[in-house]
């Protein structure tokens, strides 16, 4: 793509990120009625929350200079991001290289390939996640003008949030907020909402979440395993700031996708299993602060990239999952203020 054309195209994708409306669902939860407010991403060029940060990295890269028109997009991912990259690295007429562990959906991969990007598989052997990333800097490394987005490490990240998803937040939101529970993939959505809460909220607490199979945040490395894909990818990201962050919030897997399948069945909001696992976690902080409440948490993307997975399977309830507690009443929309 000519250079001269790179701006309009940039306004274009725009245009077609961010500004989503905003869920506020009516529960029961233990005997008490609650309300949590979830961003409903799934509007996004690409269907996800990440298409804020990818196309906030490209034009922070375009107005440094750390890209220029021919590179060769490589980034590593579990799935999402990758999509994003995909999709608007391919509008702005980059190659694309996305290096994604193998036990992702395969959704995701056929996703992925169908915007033209190639996608290099990496098994447990070649590293998984932290095998990608090293793949990746190889490549960048042995080849000339690639552009390597390093999500899990990049400013600009932090900053898509601050910028767009924490103001949308706090000018939809019926109150000013109490609490924010998101999980922790690059940590990108925790932070920025986070030093946006703290100017303009700072009464709001701010839960960074994770799976309680796989406590990644707080051994700093990866144990166990679990099916929450986007989030807890092995090890804690460089832009993660636990210290500026309230307590961690631990959600079993199993009760991510019983909400997930819940939220979907019973009130037609299709999500994915990480959005399951935020509005667990927004019950629980919500139960915890009680009645002046006012929780707010994100819907990262749908269920089509899930279909293949546990999402889509007889997932036994069990007794001390949080979802097993909960009746689901409905929900109203509230849509972005200009």
């Amino acid at each position: 793509m000519p250079a001269r054309d790179l701006p309009a195209r940039l306004a274009a994708l725009k245009r077609l990120t961010g500004r989503t409306p905003l869920l506020e669902i009516e529960a029961r939860f233990r005997g008490r009625l609650v309300r949590i407010h979830a961003k409903y991403e799934a509007p996004n060029f690409t269907g996800s929350i990440k298409d804020r940060m990818a196309l906030w990295i490209l034009e922070d890269a375009y107005r440094t200079g750390a890209i220029e028109p021919g590179d060769v997009i490589a980034e590593a991912t579990s799935g999402n991001t990758g999509i994003s990259f995909a999709a608007m690295g391919r509008a702005l007429g980059h190659e694309v290289r996305i290096y994604m562990p193998d036990w992702m959906s395969r959704e995701r991969v056929l996703v992925i390939q169908s915007l033209g990007a190639a996608v290099i598989p990496v098994s447990h052997e070649q590293g998984g996640f932290l095998g990608s990333i090293r793949m990746a800097d190889e490549f960048a490394a042995g080849t000339g003008h690639v552009f390597r987005p390093r999500q899990f490490d990049s400013p600009a990240n932090v900053e898509a949030h601050y910028e767009t998803t924490g103001p949308e937040l706090l000018a939809q939101l019926p109150a000013p907020p109490t609490a924010f529970v998101a999980g922790v993939g690059t940590g990108g959505t925790v932070m920025g909402v986070m030093r946006c809460l703290r100017e303009r909220a700072p009464g709001a607490r701010v839960h960074p979440l994770q799976p309680a199979n796989s406590p990644t945040l707080r051994t700093g490395t990866r144990v166990g395993r679990h099916r929450i894909q986007g989030i807890s990818d092995e090890f804690v990201p460089s832009i993660v700031r636990l210290a500026e962050l309230d307590r961690i919030v631990d959600v079993w897997d199993g009760d991510a996708i019983c909400m997930a399948q819940r939220l979907a069945s019973e009130l037609g909001i299709a999500v994915g299993i990480s959005s399951g696992a935020n509005f667990v976690g927004a019950l629980e902080i919500a139960h915890e602060q009680g009645s002046d409440a006012v929780v707010a948490t994100v819907f990262s993307d749908d269920n089509k990239k899930y279909l293949s997975t546990d999402l889509c399977s007889d997932e036994e309830c069990k007794p001390h999952y949080l979802s097993a507690e909960v009746e689901l009443l409905g929900f109203r929309v509230i849509p972005h203020i200009a």
